[in-house]
């Protein structure tokens, strides 16, 4: 089962959606707005062509090692906090804590992974015992699928201006959300190992889950135990390959890259502009380098 097919959602306040957006039908409310996912917006990042290849065009691509040890490993990770007992474990030592964390991790071929991560959630569990946060120790989203609209207005990037505002609609599967003294803290679980090059763009993704957050109509918001009263102050990211954690206040910076990126994005859709962007040592993982003209090209150059 695909992502899109396991968190299937209509909110029916909401208009209709798609990639294969046309802004001159804008005005028609029988047509799809866009969408955007944290996915979508970071493969445009990344390069703008490969974007319409994989969203628009909707050509396909073979799922790599990657790929699929993150899913399986995002579902380990999901399925270990909607079975991890509270009540069970604060009537054990240490020790114990370790091994139940250990044994609600499956054997199999990413399994030390699963170890650096079962070690890791049951020191954390050990010390909201020692605090008595033992209430805040799972997540109170986990894995949940976040929808909202958003107006960008014309001016939002002044590098790429508009014609017009335009509502758009964003989506996105958040891993986990914590509570703490109130306040929420997205946190994002990643599979490939830590480099610090990758702060940045992790920054844009942890706003694009603010972002989610603070507009996302009521009903989604209750499906995901969340109120509207309930604010994001910090969020974070986790590599077990690296042995890595990271948490931080909110940026605002960062918030302010995302929208200038969305406006860049639908820019690009007016102008029906997607241009490849080459870098050898990346475009050579990209699924769609052998059919890519400007990668061809100048691979020669």
């Amino acid at each position: 089962m695909n992502t899109d097919e396991k968190y299937n959602a209509k909110i029916a306040t909401m208009k209709d959606y798609t990639y294969q957006w046309q802004p001159d039908n804008f005005d028609d409310p029988s047509q799809p707005i866009l969408k955007i996912t944290k996915s979508s917006l970071g493969s445009f990042n990344w390069c703008s062509l490969k974007y319409k290849y994989n969203y628009i065009e909707r050509l396909p691509q073979d799922q790599t090692e990657a790929m699929r040890k993150g899913t399986i490993l995002h579902n380990h990770r999901e399925n270990f906090f909607n079975d991890f007992d509270i009540q069970k474990a604060t009537t054990m030592n240490n020790s114990e804590i370790v091994e139940y964390a250990t044994g609600l991790m499956p054997v199999d071929e990413y399994f030390d992974i699963s170890l650096t991560v079962a070690a890791f959630e049951a020191q954390r569990f050990i010390e909201s015992v020692s605090e008595n946060k033992t209430h805040e120790f799972l997540p109170i989203s986990n894995e949940g699928k976040f929808d909202a609209e958003i107006t960008i207005r014309a001016d939002t990037n002044k590098k790429f201006t508009l014609s017009r505002d335009y509502v758009i609609h964003i989506q996105g599967i958040i891993d986990r959300i914590f509570i703490e003294d109130g306040k929420l803290i997205p946190f994002e679980y990643k599979t490939g190992g830590w480099k610090d090059y990758k702060t940045t763009s992790m920054r844009q993704e942890m706003a694009f889950y603010q972002l989610l957050i603070e507009n996302a109509p009521d009903e989604v918001l209750i499906k995901n135990g969340l109120t509207r009263d309930m604010k994001v102050s910090h969020w974070g990211w986790y590599y077990p390959v690296s042995n890595y954690v990271y948490a931080e206040p909110i940026k605002k910076a960062s918030m302010t890259s995302v929208m200038n990126n969305i406006a860049k994005l639908i820019y690009a859709y007016e102008r029906k502009e997607f241009p490849h962007k080459f870098f050898y040592r990346m475009c050579q993982h990209c699924s769609y380098f052998g059919i890519c003209d400007g990668a061809n090209e100048d691979t020669w150059l």
